[in-house]
């Protein structure tokens, strides 16, 4: 079948005038490529660091330098370790059953000091690195680990040992919730550890379907949204100096107040008339006074005086993340116009040294990017994310280390959602690093590159919408960390899967191919795939 194809852009593919589906599955073959790249770039980033492990234990330190003693909840466990596990999901299977699982039951074991929240374990001492329990600093260091970890392993991995030990910690932190207010004991004053709160509640309420979550949730959003102590507000704060920070280690209340916004809406619309002027009126100031000419973000704001430094977020796409949900929610145009505007103004930030030029750095502006990007596809945020995404992988050093800390995770899971972008949603089982499989999506039709240099025999997984089958969302509201869903499938619909230059074809159900289409690469040589949904 020939498209009459012009100059195109979709799914980030720019496609040049060709009238026949060869630039398509040229593009995907270069896709591939990138993403072939990229898995390998993880595999040698978990070997890299399984080399520095502790003999004993097995678990990863903190870090290769000051810390090299000690596993912690808040670093090791939720940065780094996770990402090492999903590596392995996707390109070693026998790792992910064997050696991640095997850390996970030892850190579990170990580390477990007050029912099963988890506190900072040293080598040397063969115990807990603090000879006494503090709970503010175990209750900090859970909520890490939950959210940057746990919650995004959950996402891809569905029911798992790692998704039970993010509930059971979970619901301790609220079983031993410390502080009082009108509307029940909450987890903290930290408007870090309760914007995660509020992130990972809102999702693991229409999870479980369990109410007292939401009822968790709600009790921070009434505490921050029906008080003084709103984000915004230009009064004193019992919880310190107004200044709201909108880089990571603060922003995490914007983005978590609206995703609440969000469950209540769907769950509890009364509650959400309550949360809407005060929503709006904290991201209507952030708009008014924390932003650039480009639509980047501060690091902080005053919302009181308008103050704000001049240095610009890493994690920018974060706080944009909640304004898209509320438009997404309540429909108002000048959010979804900010989002485009940061998304569009990126591409003046070429080589920009994010966070000091480090690799976590590089790795939040992209995420930031890629999310949006799966909603707003714009040409020149796709051709940043492919240049800064090759500054971001030539800092990896040759034995797969990136920088020798626990932000190293955020290199793979950065990647990872990179590659899946490239790929499309799918994956391969079993992985091989000889083989390359890239994807393009255009005008509903997936068109896929396969070759391999040595014979392989396998399945092609096809991503499924997750935010439905794994998480129950009412909407895939945009969500940190998350990994974005680009060409999923459905069942109980049906799909037809042409091989190119062709007749035959065959017909699959959206679980077939999520379970695996049956697939045999001959050595050298390419095929390409064309699947569409049946009308």
């Amino acid at each position: 079948m020939k498209l009459c194809i012009g100059i195109l852009i979709m799914m980030g593919v720019v496609v040049v005038q060709a009238e026949t589906e060869e630039v398509l599955f040229q593009q995907a073959t270069v896709n591939g490529k990138l993403a072939n790249e990229g898995f390998r770039r993880c595999e040698h980033f978990v070997d890299g660091w399984l080399k520095q492990a502790d003999p004993e234990t097995g678990l990863i330190p903190r870090n290769l330098t000051s810390s090299r003693d000690i596993w912690n909840a808040q670093d090791a466990a939720a940065d780094n370790y996770p990402f090492m596990v999903l590596t392995s999901a996707i390109c070693n299977r026998d790792r992910l059953h064997g050696r991640m699982l095997d850390m996970l039951h030892t850190e579990t074991k170990l580390t477990s000091r007050l029912d099963s929240l988890p506190d900072t374990y040293s080598f040397s001492k063969k115990g807990f690195s603090a000879d006494s329990l503090n709970l503010d600093s175990i209750l900090f260091g859970s909520s890490e680990y939950i959210k940057d970890g746990l919650l995004p392993l959950t996402e891809w991995l569905g029911q798992s040992p790692w998704s039970q030990r993010m509930i059971s910690i979970l619901d301790d932190m609220w079983k031993h919730a410390p502080v009082d207010t009108p509307y029940g004991r909450i987890v903290s004053t930290n408007v870090e550890v309760n914007g995660e709160m509020l992130q990972v509640l809102s999702r693991i309420y229409w999870m479980t379907g369990d109410p007292k979550y939401l009822d968790w949730a709600v009790r921070l959003g009434d505490y921050y949204l029906l008080t003084d102590n709103h984000p915004t507000s230009a009064g004193s704060s019992n919880s310190g100096p107004r200044r709201l920070r909108l880089r990571d280690h603060g922003c995490e209340i914007v983005s978590g107040l609206c995703e609440l916004y969000a469950a209540v809406h769907f769950a509890r619309p009364q509650k959400k008339q309550r949360y809407q002027k005060p929503i709006h009126d904290m991201l209507d100031r952030i708009l008014e006074i924390g932003r650039n000419e480009h639509g980047m973000f501060y690091n902080w704001i005053d919302p009181g005086t308008g103050q704000h430094d001049s240095g610009i977020a890493d994690t920018w796409g974060y706080t944009y993340n909640g304004y898209y949900t509320v438009y997404l929610i309540d429909e108002t145009q000048a959010y979804r116009e900010a989002t485009r505007k940061a998304l569009h103004g990126i591409s003046n930030y070429y080589n920009f040294a994010w966070e000091g030029a480090s690799s976590d750095g590089h790795a939040d502006s992209i995420e930031s990017a890629l999310n949006l990007y799966n909603r707003e596809p714009m040409p020149k945020t796709a051709q940043w994310i492919d240049a800064d995404m090759q500054v971001m992988w030539a800092i990896q050093k040759e034995d797969g280390i990136i920088e020798g800390w626990h932000g190293d995770g955020n290199f793979a899971r950065t990647t990872i959602m990179y590659c899946l972008w490239k790929t499309q949603g799918i994956t391969i089982r079993p992985w091989r690093e000889d083989i390359i499989f890239g994807a393009v999506q255009f005008d509903g039709r997936l068109y896929l590159s396969l070759t391999a240099r040595k014979e392989w025999t396998g399945k092609l997984l096809f991503d499924m919408p997750r935010h439905k089958t794994i998480l129950h969302l009412p909407i895939d509201w945009p969500r940190i960390n998350q990994f974005p869903e680009w060409f999923t499938v459905e069942d109980p619909l049906k799909y037809k899967i042409r091989e190119n230059n062709t007749d035959s074809y065959k017909i699959a159900s959206g679980r077939e191919l999520a379970t695996g289409l049956d697939v045999q690469i001959e050595s050298g040589k390419q095929r390409y795939f064309q699947v569409n949904l049946m009308p």
